[in-house]
């Protein structure tokens, strides 16, 4: 099974100094057809206006995942993380029993381009904890990167849950075959460019999920950057 769920089709939100659109139901937009897949609760894209972001707000048992594509994002929470993400780092917070933080964009004159990601815990209050790290891709164009896993593995943020992310990223086209788990679940966001999930053609913002299947065959054009999703 291939499903695809379009940019276009995705909910919309214009607050002025933030625009978002959202890959599940989340806030103001509700669609009972979209409320997550398997252990993936929310994908955001957000564009956050120069000098502007989030207030101090609160999460909990949630696993969150910020992946910053254009700008910068700081950070600042209740476990006395102060941190600026930049492209090529992805950020891990387990907000578990409980914290707090803000996001703000520091560009006073750019937009921060991001998506933030939201992943089911594999149980309730863990201890709140942060990460933070950059991304080292391959020397080989056709790699997926591993950035985030269950363990920590080949230095990636740890997760709290049965579920590897890995980034597609390369200055040429390539293609890969990958062999998958019939029982386990698959989602590939487009990020930016062009790619080929089998016979379905997937611009920026483009996703689709995936169970059921033996293999996915993907190809990408040059400058193209996905995210791949292992869930349980």
């Amino acid at each position: 099974m291939i499903k695809v769920r379009r940019a276009s089709e995705r909910g919309q939100a214009n607050h002025g100094w933030l625009q978002s659109a959202h890959t599940f139901s989340f806030a103001d937009y509700y669609d009972p057809e979209h409320m997550g897949f398997s252990a993936l609760r929310v994908i955001n894209e957000d564009w956050i206006a120069g000098s502007a972001g989030f207030p101090t707000h609160g999460h909990r048992d949630m696993e969150i995942v910020t992946y910053v594509i254009e700008g910068a994002l700081e950070h600042k929470d209740s476990m006395g993380n102060s941190t600026r993400i930049l492209p090529g780092e992805i950020q891990r917070m387990s907000a578990g029993t409980g914290v707090r933080h803000s996001e703000y964009n520091p560009l006073v004159d750019q937009q921060t381009h991001l998506l933030q990601i939201w992943i089911l815990p594999d149980r309730a209050n863990y201890p709140a904890s942060y990460e933070q790290k950059k991304i080292q891709l391959s020397s080989n164009p056709q790699d997926l990167v591993l950035v985030a896993s269950h363990d920590g593995r080949d230095g990636s943020v740890s997760l709290h849950q049965d579920v590897d992310i890995f980034v597609g990223k390369s200055s040429t086209s390539q293609e890969k075959i990958i062999n998958l788990d019939e029982n386990r679940f698959y989602w590939i966001q487009v990020v930016k460019g062009l790619v080929q999930a089998n016979e379905y053609s997937l611009a920026t913002g483009d996703a689709v999920a995936i169970h059921l299947l033996k293999r996915i065959h993907l190809k990408w054009q040059a400058g193209a950057e996905f995210l791949f999703f292992d869930l349980p």
